[in-house]
């Protein structure tokens, strides 16, 4: 039985393998395609089932996307996700349909993602009905259930999402992306709309909620702070791609990328008597329709060398379980 357990727990349910989603550029009287942005190039990465995978990274850097094109939400332009053994990439129809229900998302707009003209109980209880046919009526000591494990009250059923606070909206984007007891949920940004009281909670409730329903996640977000709180590992993306992903007390205690160094040196210090060296990076983000050659991160990079500028480095380990794109480890 123990060995059953662990077997279980080093299971890969999802698998994304070199997975680009490119959107072209039109330009000319014809209107041809004369470029690509290249939002997310040649990402991969996979999580356990019953893990945790934080992705984190400037604004623009193509997490969200990432996260939209697994869902299928987007085309990929290339590469592969595989969830639970199925490469879900070139699905269409009734396939995709059914296979949808095993993956969800909680968006950063609690109010945006919620329809105003839907009574509460009717929002959560729509994706059931889509696909098993039951009535509102027959769901509803369900749906009921479903908001008290998030923490609203049972009249919650009967309001509708402008009653509500964005914390409370959020708990109801989250009652709804469980309502189909998912086995991947997708959580983009989904506290950094709220106010930071109200942080806590939220992540506690999906902490709690993963316990409690064996969930994985995908866990997008720029906070990295947040990040190490709810994550077993970290992949931190530049420019669309991935350079370094670890346990999360690996890559806190000794990251490895320059980039990654920038990121957590610029996390607050709570001790004000503990003096902390930030790493202050020169220029702006590249464009993803124009990047540099070779390495990405290169022109901001304070270690550049002449080989970045020609040589765009692999992911590779260079420690048990630490991955990172970088000329400086070979």
């Amino acid at each position: 039985m123990a060995n059953q357990t662990l077997e279980k727990k080093q299971k890969n349910l999802l698998e994304v393998k070199n997975l680009k989603t490119y959107y072209p550029i039109k330009g000319g009287f014809m209107r041809k395609t004369v470029g690509y942005v290249k939002a997310v190039d040649d990402v991969t990465f996979d999580i356990k089932e019953g893990e945790t995978l934080g992705l984190v990274g400037e604004s623009g850097c193509g997490k969200s996307t990432t996260g939209r094109t697994i869902l299928r939400l987007l085309d990929a332009t290339d590469g592969q996700v595989i969830l639970d053994g199925k490469d879900i990439t070139k699905l269409k129809g009734k396939t995709l349909r059914e296979i949808r229900k095993d993956f969800q998302m909680v968006f950063q707009d609690p109010y945006a993602s919620l329809n105003p003209m839907q009574m509460v109980g009717d929002i959560v209880a729509e994706p059931i009905m889509n696909y098993t046919g039951k009535s509102l009526k027959d769901l509803k000591d369900e749906v009921i259930e479903l908001l008290r494990r998030v923490g609203l009250p049972e009249d919650a059923y009967y309001k509708y999402a402008h009653e509500f606070s964005g914390g409370q909206r959020q708990r109801i984007g989250i009652a709804r992306a469980l309502a189909l007891k998912p086995k991947l949920i997708i959580a983009d940004e989904p506290v950094s709309a709220l106010d930071v009281s109200v942080q806590s909670q939220v992540l506690n409730l999906l902490k709690e909620l993963q316990d409690e329903f064996g969930l994985t996640f995908l866990f997008i977000a720029h906070d990295l702070s947040v990040v190490k709180h709810m994550s077993d590992r970290i992949g931190v993306m530049y420019l669309g791609g991935i350079v370094e992903i670890a346990d999360k007390d690996s890559l806190y205690a000794e990251p490895l990328h320059p980039y990654t160094q920038a990121l957590i040196s610029a996390i607050p210090e709570p001790d004000p008597r503990r003096k902390k060296e930030r790493i202050v990076l020169e220029g702006d983000v590249p464009s993803p329709a124009n990047p540099p050659s070779g390495c990405p991160f290169h022109p901001r990079c304070p270690m550049a060398m002449e080989e970045c500028s020609k040589a765009k480095p692999q992911l590779k380990e260079v420690k048990p379980g630490h991955k990172v794109a970088c000329h400086l480890y070979k």
